[in-house]
């Protein structure tokens, strides 16, 4: 499983690379890119509010539809920022063995505060 997930993600992660710049007229992840910042968040946000109605409905595969949409969203917002899966697991294995408590009282101290990448 761990290798269809991170070959899965890993394509997925190129071919929106490969969408920057791309014609918005046949390309869904183009268009999101040349509408920029705003609609792409927006797409986040509505993805997010997707997967917490599907969880509430308690239906196993509406929440895995709608969490799909929300990684994928993710992901185009990630690009969009130059940034990728590759960062956000770098995070997690610097959080790991961490207890969540330790964790939060250490967000004062992030490594990212106001620091790019």
């Amino acid at each position: 499983m761990q290798h269809q997930i991170e070959s899965v993600l890993n394509e997925l992660g190129l071919i929106i690379e490969s969408r920057k710049g791309g014609n918005s007229e046949s390309s869904y992840v183009a268009r999101l890119f040349n509408k920029g910042e705003d609609t792409i968040l927006k797409k986040v946000g509505e993805e997010c509010t997707e997967v917490v109605i599907a969880a509430k409905g308690g239906h196993p595969y509406q929440i895995i539809y709608e969490t799909a949409d929300l990684l994928f969203h993710v992901m185009v917002m990630l690009s969009h920022y130059n940034l990728s899966l590759d960062d956000i697991a770098r995070e997690l294995a610097r959080r790991e063995g961490m207890s969540g408590l330790e964790e939060k009282a250490s967000r004062n101290d992030s490594p990212l505060d106001g620091k790019s990448i």
